[in-house]
């Protein structure tokens, strides 16, 4: 029984993980060969305050504004 934990940034959408469950799940089944029942997914939702790039915050990093903006308008 695959157990998959997946981390993201908060703002991704209902449909968008549902996505990218079935992707994964499929994957799963082809790959490791598990039954699709048993492929297990647990999503944490992380916000950009508490993870750092390189020694810096997610939500202080000029590179990642975009991305985190983003995600905060559901885009």
């Amino acid at each position: 029984m695959p157990n998959i934990t997946v981390e993201l940034l908060a703002g991704r959408t209902l449909e968008q993980r549902r996505a990218f469950a079935q992707a994964v799940a499929d994957d799963a089944v082809e790959i490791l060969g598990a039954r699709r029942q048993d492929v297990r997914m647990v999503f944490s939702e992380i916000t950009p305050d508490i993870v750092a790039n390189g020694g810096v915050l997610a939500s202080e990093d000029d590179s990642r504004a975009g991305v985190v903006a983003a995600l905060a308008d559901g885009s």
